[in-house]
């Protein structure tokens, strides 16, 4: 996950221009992200990380029950409002399985195209990313990818291995839904990073790649290594864009893309090696397949085995939306007509922010008779 870029509205590649009525249509729609999500990490996202104490389990769900409702709305600004096409393409896979998910990163907003296939399998609000930690700084959202327990990465192994272990060891109970997703190439895609990585891999004998980057592989390895137990598969997520690639505020203003293409394979888990040399060995042969497949897709427009799938539901995503708006409407009340509210939501902030810069997670406390024997709950 990358920081996002200016958008460039003198470029005439965009898909559509940037005209005054997307311009001001698309303000909207981004103060009320960030207000809806403000409003909501300052009211739910305390109680969310102190009801940890009593139980991880019932605190991820509730988490995840108002996070999907939130998320549901960009699916719904990508499909519905900007119009732009998905294409889901490979492996049919079912609902609610407990999987790792490892994608191409071409761009900063590809993860954020992982919520339309969330959302159609009913796993929207459980999707968790491994990023960078220089996002867990921004304001609000940083806070909000903390309360998520999204993991936070120096991209320094040295450093990286601990954190990763131990955030990855709270995820182990088969009962709490998890998509985890992993962009192992470690950075967004550009022709110089490519050249680099080329010039390594013909150094050291890897395959030389020319669509995607060679993936570090030991993020991916401790993945398996530490969750390998409770996984039901590996989704290979390739993913792909007409005409070019999009930034963040091109789909805020609806300028990008037009279509979007993602191509999934499912891996059984008990399919992929356990040894971390030839489990690095076939993350690297899944790169060189997706290198094939990208550039199928530059000369042939798709890629192989479209699927049909199902449209996003706009009354579900109205109804989704209105219960956001009717929550942030009180809380936003609330917060400016009493002022023990005002003082709530800033002692609030002041403690989400503090949660935050500290990677404080509350631990089952069991010394209580009904929390005591329970602490992977």
């Amino acid at each position: 996950m990358e920081v996002c870029r200016p958008l460039k509205t003198d470029d005439k590649l965009k898909h559509r221009p940037l005209n005054p009525y997307r311009f001001f249509r698309g303000m909207i729609c981004l103060v009320v992200f960030l207000s809806t999500a403000f409003m909501l990490l300052a009211y739910l996202g305390p109680g969310a990380v102190l009801f940890r104490y009593l139980s991880i389990h019932y605190s991820r769900k509730a988490t995840s029950f108002f996070f999907g409702l939130w998320l549901s709305m960009w699916p719904f600004l990508f499909e519905k409002i900007n119009g732009t096409k998905v294409v889901f393409s490979g492996d049919d896979v079912p609902h609610k399985e407990r999987i790792l998910i490892i994608v191409n990163h071409r761009t900063e907003v590809d993860w954020m195209y992982l919520w339309d296939l969330a959302m159609r399998k009913g796993c929207l609000g459980y999707i968790k990313y491994i990023l960078k930690s220089s996002l867990m700084k921004l304001p609000v959202l940083g806070w909000g990818f903390h309360v998520l327990e999204f993991i936070s990465v120096d991209r320094k192994w040295e450093t990286d291995e601990t954190i990763l272990h131990q955030m990855l060891s709270t995820f182990k109970n088969p009962r709490d839904p998890l998509w985890l997703a992993l962009f192992p190439e470690g950075t967004d895609f550009t022709e110089e990073k490519c050249e680099k990585s080329k010039k390594f891999a013909a150094e050291v004998g890897l395959p030389v790649l020319t669509n995607v980057l060679l993936p570090k592989t030991r993020g991916f390895c401790l993945c398996l290594e530490t969750l390998r137990g409770s996984f039901d598969a590996v989704y290979d997520l390739t993913i792909a864009y007409k005409r070019q690639c999009p930034f963040f505020l091109d789909n805020v203003f609806g300028v990008d893309p037009s279509e979007v293409h993602i191509h999934i394979q499912r891996i059984p888990i008990n399919n992929i090696p356990t040894s971390d040399a030839e489990a690095a060995a076939w993350l690297t042969n899944r790169f060189k397949v997706k290198d094939e497949l990208l550039s199928d897709f530059k000369s042939q427009g798709q890629f192989p085995d479209q699927k049909p799938e199902e449209q996003l539901s706009t009354l579900q995503s109205l109804l989704n939306f209105t219960v956001i708006i009717a929550l942030t409407t009180i809380f936003t009340y609330l917060t400016f007509s009493y002022k023990l509210c005002m003082v709530y939501v800033s002692l609030a902030c002041l403690y989400l922010a503090y949660i935050t810069r500290c990677k404080i997670f509350p631990m089952p406390l069991e010394f209580l008779p009904f929390v005591k024997g329970k602490k992977d709950d």
